[in-house]
């Protein structure tokens, strides 16, 4: 059958390459540049732009374009070279994915295919199902659960507590507000995910909302505290609605006993909601670092990120919802032009706009179907395992090397230490530390990101790159020492 968006057209369109061959050969160049960039990603560090780099950015007006060849010629010298660094091996800078190479391939074809995954019937919209179900079955979810891909945790977090948020006020606070309803509040360990704070403002609570708990023993919080928090509110007249318990802390890797929170949460009848943005992968890992994460399945809510420890390719995280009528009751408004149908493109309900924020939504699950496709989960659970094992080394080795102490045990992949004598004052100590992750940020032997322990500042390794190697990890550790006499300690 002849269509009659079938014909040739008779003029090009404006935007559209005026030889397709020629482009081609600028795209397959470019393809080329980008995987040369991905093999030798160890002469890759992290590079800072100069005042000719930023000024070469600079659009003006942008009035008249440019081609493709020079496109192609300033997408390779003015901007490749100058990413965050993070594909390459020793960066450990805050929690910073490392990317795969198959991401490079699944990026053409989402970007080839231009899907708009707000809903509809059309292939990108059975990806993201089946990237949900397989995030469901992971996580020991039950049949039914639902959930959503979204641009990170914190947005994860924004949807997990508006559901939190309407079943505890119900569903009339959608349109009424929440003006005149109870004060809600939330709880969570100290040191607590910043997306759980800029939430709670979002949605109306502010964060002085949330009720910092502070941990036990083993870490997580403590839970005859948070039962006295709650106790405390209720007496006041005020709402508990939602915990937050805590799947590998941003700091120090650090678990909540999410079975024991689980059973209050049930007790309380309150929300429990899991903040696993980076920890909660730690589920496809090896023993004993599995075992952090048991209890995971019993949550109300999940809210974590692929393209941290699964290392897709930003920006990709996830919410899991365990009651898909309360996760479609908090978002679903469709107007008359989006009204459902039986066939045709209108139809392949449910569609997402109805669980998320976003009507507009890209392909965001190809990535992820592309990378367990190819290499499959226990491939990934190898990967985490040995970033686990190989903080395990860093604290070793920060151990035996003179100068160097650890802040903090290591309980997952992320290793804190001081390089600073321990008899300087505490703004000499914090100065030193600050100046050694700055140097070496800049000489491009590593990057280590810096945080508070104790009240004083420490250097910080997350190690989430699977390119990460043993003698990466005894390197950079000979690059602290190095660059601590250097600067006088």
């Amino acid at each position: 059958m002849t269509h009659v968006f079938d014909q040739t057209p008779d003029a090009p369109s404006l935007l559209d390459p005026a030889d397709w061959e020629r482009f081609r050969g600028q795209a397959h160049r470019l393809l080329d540049l980008c995987v040369d960039r991905l093999m030798a990603n160890r002469e890759h560090p992290w590079r800072p732009l100069d005042a000719a780099d930023r000024e070469a950015l600079k659009l003006g007006a942008a009035t008249r374009g440019v081609g493709v060849e020079v496109l192609v010629e300033e997408l390779s010298r003015r901007i490749l070279p100058f990413a965050t660094g993070n594909t390459h091996p020793r960066f450990f800078g805050w929690v910073h994915g490392s990317g795969l190479a198959e991401g490079l391939l699944s990026e053409m074809v989402a970007a080839t295919m231009n899907s708009n995954c707000g809903g509809r019937d059309h292939g990108a919209v059975y990806v993201e199902r089946e990237v949900i179900d397989w995030c469901r079955r992971c996580f020991g979810f039950p049949e039914g659960a639902s959930g959503i891909l979204v641009s990170g945790t914190s947005q994860a977090t924004v949807i997990a507590l508006a559901c939190a948020r309407l079943q505890a006020l119900g569903a009339a606070s959608r349109k009424e507000g929440i003006q005149a309803l109870p004060r809600l509040t939330a709880y969570a360990m100290t040191g607590v995910h910043n997306a759980t704070l800029k939430a709670l403002e979002l949605l109306g609570l502010g964060s002085s909302a949330l009720r910092t708990i502070p941990g036990s023993g083993g870490g997580g919080m403590d839970l005859e505290r948070l039962a006295r928090a709650v106790e405390e509110d209720r007496q006041a007249g005020l709402l508990p609605f939602c915990v937050i318990g805590t799947a590998g802390s941003v700091d120090l890797g650090l678990f909540d006993p999410l079975h024991a929170l689980a059973d209050f949460c049930q007790r309380e009848r309150i929300w429990f909601h899991v903040d696993g943005a980076f920890g909660a992968w730690a589920r496809l890992a090896e023993a004993p670092w599995c075992e952090l994460v048991q209890g995971i399945e019993r949550a109300d809510s999940l809210a974590l990120d692929f393209h941290k420890w699964m290392f897709v390719q930003y920006d990709c995280g996830v919410v899991l919802l365990r009651d898909e009528r309360t996760h479609r009751a908090a978002f679903a408004a469709r107007p008359a032009y989006l009204a459902q149908q039986s066939q045709g493109l209108g139809s392949g309900e449910p569609w997402y706009c109805d669980y998320g924020i976003d009507l507009s939504r890209g392909f965001r699950a190809l990535k992820v179907w592309s990378a367990l496709r190819a290499h499959g989960s226990e491939a990934f659970g190898q990967a985490i395992t040995r970033n686990c094992r190989l903080a395990e080394r860093m604290a070793q080795r920060v151990a035996e090397t003179p100068g160097l102490r650890l802040a903090a045990g290591v309980r997952l992949n992320i290793c804190c230490f001081s390089a600073a004598p321990e008899s300087w004052e505490l703004a000499r100590q914090d100065e030193l530390n600050m100046r050694i992750a700055q140097q070496l940020q800049l000489s491009g032997d590593g990057v280590f990101s810096t945080t508070k322990i104790a009240g004083g500042v420490v250097l910080r390794a997350a190690i989430v790159n699977h390119r990460t190697n043993e003698a990466d990890i005894d390197g950079v550790i000979e690059a602290v020492s190095r660059m601590r006499i250097t600067l006088g300690a």
